[in-house]
């Protein structure tokens, strides 16, 4: 027993040590204490108990001790339980922080991440990245226009900081929707000023909206232009033998020319230098008024920028000054200092008394009232759109369709603004949605679209239900022609030698697959159906915006891709102007006025979705959670092109028609 018994001792006193070492790695409070307990449980079962239980063979003391070790991680477990709602009853019982706002702050818009119409992440997602110090990655563009709002109108705010330094990417859209907000605010005599270390293409124009930039010193102002460069896989996909059965309408329809050429087409390139020219033109004369520049030393500037640098010494900084892209270089600390100066100082005095764009719209969206009068309903269409129910960040034919059935429902909903900030996607989905928002009309509501950075193929397609279309001047739109595609690996397989053999009940059983060549009397059939979707899309096009002949529509279809200032030319919207103005639209083509407030029809979400939103933004804000999130990586070429086969044909052996645009600025 004694030599039985001094195994033991070493096993457990293994184990605590064990115990201790997973202690010291683990940073989990919890994890600690039930790793110690639980294996403390076993091994203590194995050297104690009474003199019969020691009398026992060592495996029916093992299968005692394992029934201890259940038994004692269960009331673990339950006591754990237990103690959280305990924390949890503190938690709700502890008075809330309340925010007071002081007279003369400084009100800081600060971005993070992608500006986006719709949040992509859930509600408990952002709570946790709040309450884990973690930086967000989206920030909704309607907060920031909300919030320049209010404080254009609220006397306890001096002046308004833009810092950019932590957004991501913003489309020039929404630049434009910015550009109109912040001027309201510099119309009641509030200076906008504009701080950062480092300002990219999309980071500047947002900077260049203010009164004054100021630049740190070692920093940098970057403007390269907008391109449309595309990794090409015709070789590349033959070399693996694979056989790419493409079937467009359209000769400027270029989405799946990747997967047919090894170069882009000269009608690619046409169409492309035609939008995108107009972008950038429309990027030039933003930055050139608002900075009070020429326009033509802009662009000289860009194109000689490798001899400007050099004759500098390599100065990026001091090339923006010289340039007037920057009127200040100043360090942070300097920066602070200077808008304590010109607003008031905080506390400490080394610095300005500040409120961040958050803490501002909760309080002043609590102290807000509601007048009495018809509601506008706003909804968001973000994202590709596809079949299904979907969260957001994507545009669902059930699930989008279902908020626009709400809006239709609401008695009180006069008018109903559609946002559309879609590529395309699924050309059925698209007219699903097209029928719901034509159903919203035939409940008696008005209905006006706006559209956002992009509202092209899919995206312009649903837009076809509305009375009034409206567009950014920069919105990128069109691209009416549809495509379908099915990769099919028969000769992959043979290099690897697997060989496909069967048959099937009739002439069609099993000719769309993958692994077999496509038959050419199938590939009629597709490209059949793919030509009766186009000429589907165009005969939408030519009712909805009074066209008079399908030739006039194709003139400016065959997946021609426009500017929101060239399609108003060429008549496929109704209106340029920002969002809010196709909000006022809302309102007086439903006979409002002034007199309406706006809904914003959200995605339904779960009562315990929203308790543990409202727990975690509370109580995990107290707790000490550290919680690692993976590098930010950039997107691979690789991964371009598995997000483009997301709209090629086979979902479910189901061939997919595509009105997607694949568009984008870079």
């Amino acid at each position: 027993m004694a030599a039985e018994q001094g195994w033991e001792v070493v096993f457990l006193t293994n184990c605590w040590r064990f115990c201790l070492e997973v202690t010291r790695q683990t940073r989990v409070t919890f994890g600690r204490l039930w790793l110690a307990v639980t294996v403390n449980t076993i091994a203590h079962s194995l050297i104690t108990g009474d003199n019969m239980a020691n009398e026992r063979p060592f495996f029916l003391r093992l299968a005692l001790g394992a029934w201890h070790f259940i038994n004692g991680s269960r009331k673990v477990f339950l006591n754990l339980l237990f103690l959280i709602l305990l924390y949890m009853i503190y938690v709700v019982l502890q008075p809330p922080d309340t925010f007071r706002l002081k007279p003369e702050s400084t009100l800081v818009v600060r971005p993070y991440g992608n500006v986006v119409e719709q949040y992509t992440t859930t509600p408990m997602d952002r709570a946790l990245q709040e309450a884990t110090g973690q930086d967000r990655n989206e920030t909704r563009l309607r907060d920031m226009l909300e919030v320049i709002h209010r404080a254009a109108g609220d006397s306890a705010i001096s002046q308004l900081v833009i810092d950019p330094s932590y957004m991501w990417s913003i489309g020039l859209a929404a630049l434009q929707d910015l550009s109109n907000a912040l001027d309201k605010f510099r119309s009641t005599g509030k200076m906008v000023i504009a701080v950062a270390d480092n300002l990219g293409q999309q980071q500047y124009y947002l900077a260049s909206l203010a009164d004054e930039i100021w630049l740190n010193p070692d920093g940098m102002v970057w403007l390269e232009g907008y391109s449309d460069y595309r990794h090409f896989y015709r070789e590349g996909l033959e070399k693996l033998a694979v056989e790419i059965n493409l079937f467009r309408v359209g000769k400027y329809k270029s989405a799946m020319e990747p997967y047919v050429r090894d170069d882009m087409s000269e009608e690619a390139k046409e169409a492309g230098r035609s939008w995108l020219g107009n972008l950038w033109q429309q990027y030039l004369e933003g930055v050139a008024e608002h900075r009070g520049l020429m326009l033509l030393s802009l662009q000289d500037a860009i194109d000689d920028l490798p001899s400007n640098i050099e004759a500098i010494g390599g100065n990026f900084a001091r090339y923006a000054m010289d340039l007037g892209l920057v009127d200040r270089l100043m360090t942070a600390p300097e920066a602070r200092l200077e808008l304590a100066r010109r607003g008031t100082a905080d506390r400490a005095g080394d610095s300005y008394r500040a409120v961040g764009m958050q803490d501002y719209l909760d309080l002043t969206r609590r102290k807000s009232s509601f007048n009495n009068g018809k509601h506008i309903a706003i909804v968001i269409a973000e994202g590709e759109i596809v079949s299904g129910s979907h969260p957001p960040g994507r545009i669902g034919s059930i699930s989008t369709a279902e908020q626009l059935r709400r809006a239709a429902r609401n008695e009180e909903v006069a008018a109903v603004v559609l946002r559309i900030n879609s590529p395309g996607g699924e050309a059925q989905a698209s007219e699903s949605l097209r029928l719901e928002l034509q159903q919203v009309r035939d409940a008696g509501k008005k209905v006006v679209v706006s559209m956002g950075n992009v509202a092209a193929s899919g995206g312009y397609w649903m837009s076809m239900a509305a009375d009034e279309v409206w567009a950014s001047p920069a919105t990128i739109t069109g691209s009416i022609g549809v495509f379908g595609m099915l990769p099919t690996f028969a000769g992959t397989l043979d290099k690897i030698g697997v060989h496909t053999d069967g048959f099937g009940t009739t002439e069609l059983a099993g000719k769309i697959r993958l692994d077999r060549s496509l038959d050419p009397d199938m590939a009629r059939v597709l490209q059949s159906s793919t030509e009766r979707t186009y000429q589907q899309f165009i005969n939408l096009v030519r009712v909805a915006r009074n066209k008079n002949t399908k030739a006039e529509v194709e003139k400016v279809a065959q997946g021609q891709v426009w500017s929101g200032e060239q399609a108003l030319a060429h008549g496929l919207v109704d209106k340029t102007g920002t969002f809010q103005d196709a909000i006022e639209a809302g309102a007086r083509i439903a006979g409002l006025g002034d007199n309406y407030q706006l809904d914003w029809i959200e995605p339904k979400r779960s009562n315990l979705d929203k308790f543990l939103t409202e727990f975690l933004a509370g109580a995990v804000a107290r707790m000490d959670l550290s919680i690692s999130t993976p590098a930010r990586l950039p997107v691979s070429w690789l991964q371009n092109m598995f997000d483009d086969l997301q709209f090629i044909a086979t979902r479910e052996t189901k061939f997919t028609i595509a009105a997607h645009c694949l568009c984008d600025l870079q």
